[in-house]
């Protein structure tokens, strides 16, 4: 399942950190934000899921 990033993040950089596969913090529309990559979600899904619970703010989730 593809990772969603939400309007609360803060561009921590902490999902890019842990999985800069598919995630990596950049300027959208003007503002920090996580970006989500194309990648190969389930072969990445345990780092993915580490990303999702390190957010400090909750901002990622799957589809």
């Amino acid at each position: 399942m593809k990772p969603v990033i939400n309007d609360s993040c803060i561009a921590c950089g902490t999902c890019e950190g842990l999985c800069p596969e598919v995630f990596k913090v950049a300027e959208v529309d003007g503002k920090m934000i996580a970006t989500v990559l194309e990648a190969d979600y389930a072969a990445l899904e345990s780092k993915i899921d580490e990303a999702i619970a390190a957010c400090p703010v909750q901002a990622i989730s799957k589809e």
